[in-house]
Parts: structure tokens; C-alpha cells; sequence
């Protein structure tokens, strides 16, 4: 694990390939073999500040299934989805299963509530505690407020892979619930991953008891997730 001082020393690209990298679940020894490198300088990239070349990038980019432009940031401020279609796509339902699996163990995603002036959409941070999805927020925000009345709210994560313009989404439903007891509100809100990155004294720890959780996922014939270049999910 890296310190203070090695963290402070990665680069914004380094940062982007250590991610994009932990998404895909690939070590860095697989990475160096994708991209004709080396497992040390693939940490050099991670964690330092390297000016590699664009033969290299081009290569690095390939190995983790994404594009140069992600790598390097210059779509960071960009809305996803710009491109087209991928060719003869297709829509596949998802199981609760792989919902859960799908959602992780935390990230970030959109809860869609209804505030005094109507309909209102915003990204949250969240985590997953078994069957249930933990927000932290403040008492007064418009989750806040339907978790304090005990209203349903829905719950949106999604993942689009840009390079193959494919991905997925899931979405829970159900109602929201303030934690009430002190004791288990500062345990959820001082746990690993639990702390939103809007910060500004965030502390009403809010769990959503979703009764509804569907799936859909759109996949391009011959990229990462089919068997072939016809219609076949891997096994």
C-alpha cells in the first residue's frame, strides 16, 4: 500500500490507469504483458510522474480497453456517450444477482427523489451493506428529507465502456430510512469508502431497503463480454 508521500507523487494519468486498471480486475504483471511492457514500469506509471510516448500510450490504452483520450483526461469534463453506436448491439436483462455484483461494494451513482417542487436528480455516493445501500448526507438535503418520512426513492448506478460502446445500469427501488441510534449512525459513517466526496459535514447516515432491483445491459458483438463476433456471452 502506497503512503502519503507516493500518493501525493502520482500523476492524473497515473491515477486514471491504476482505476481503470482495479475495474477490469487485472494485475499489473497482466497489464505489462498486454501492452509489451514490464510489471515495474507499469507501476512507475501508477505511481510517479513518467512522460511516456504515444507508441506506448496507444498500446497502454489497448491493454485496458479504453482509449488515449481517457488515459490522459482530455474527456474527464466531457459527457459520456458522445459516440455512436457499436455495430448490431444488443439489450440483455440483468439478474439480481449480478445487479449487486455489478453495483460492488460502493461508488458513486444518482438518486432520484420527489423534493417540494417536484422530481429531483442528483449523483450520490454510496455504499452496499448486503441487501441494503448506505448514502451519507446531511438532514436537510432533499434524501435527508425523504428518509427522515420514510418515502421511496430510486437509486440509479451505470457503466459505459466508451472505447466499445457498450455498458450497463442498474436500478433499486424502494424506501429510505434515517439511522436513527447514534451508536451504529457514526459506525456506517466512519467505515472505509462511506464518506461522500461533497464532504461540508455530511453526517445523516440514510440506507435504502430497495423491494425492486432490475438490470439491462447493452453488448456489441466481438468486444470485451462476448464469446465471438456473433451473439455469445462468455462462460
Amino acid at each position: 500500500m502506497m503512503n502519503a508521500a507516493d500518493e501525493h507523487h502520482r500523476s492524473d494519468l497515473g491515477r486514471r490507469v491504476a482505476t481503470r486498471r482495479r475495474q477490469l480486475g487485472l494485475s499489473r504483471e497482466e497489464v505489462a504483458v498486454r501492452s509489451g511492457s514490464s510489471p515495474g514500469y507499469i507501476a512507475y506509471v501508477e505511481e510517479r510522474l513518467p512522460a511516456p510516448g504515444i507508441e506506448f500510450l496507444v498500446r497502454l490504452a489497448n491493454a485496458l480497453e479504453t482509449t488515449v483520450q481517457d488515459l490522459t483526461g482530455l474527456t474527464a469534463e466531457l459527457a459520456p456517450g458522445e459516440g455512436p453506436a457499436g455495430s448490431r448491439p444488443r439489450l440483455e436483462t440483468v439478474d439480481e444477482k449480478e445487479c449487486w455484483a455489478l453495483l460492488d461494494d460502493h461508488g458513486v451513482g444518482r438518486v432520484a427523489v420527489e423534493a417540494a417542487d417536484g422530481p429531483d436528480v442528483f449523483p450520490v455516493n454510496y455504499r452496499v451493506l448486503g441487501r441494503k445501500v448506505l448514502f451519507i448526507t446531511t438532514s436537510t438535503s432533499a434524501l435527508g428529507i425523504a428518509a427522515a418520512a420514510g418515502a421511496e426513492i430510486a437509486f440509479e448506478e451505470d457503466h459505459l465502456d466508451e472505447a466499445f460502446r457498450q455498458g450497463w445500469s442498474v436500478l433499486l427501488v424502494g424506501p429510505v430510512r434515517t439511522v436513527a441510534d447514534p451508536v451504529e449512525a457514526r459506525a456506517l459513517r466512519d467505515a472505509p469508502h462511506s464518506q461522500p466526496w461533497a464532504g461540508d459535514g455530511r453526517d445523516t447516515a440514510v440506507l435504502l431497503s430497495p423491494h425492486r432491483v432490475t438490470g439491462r445491459r447493452i453488448l456489441v458483438p466481438g468486444a470485451p463480454g462476448t464469446a465471438d463476433g456473433s451473439d455469445g456471452r462468455e462462460t
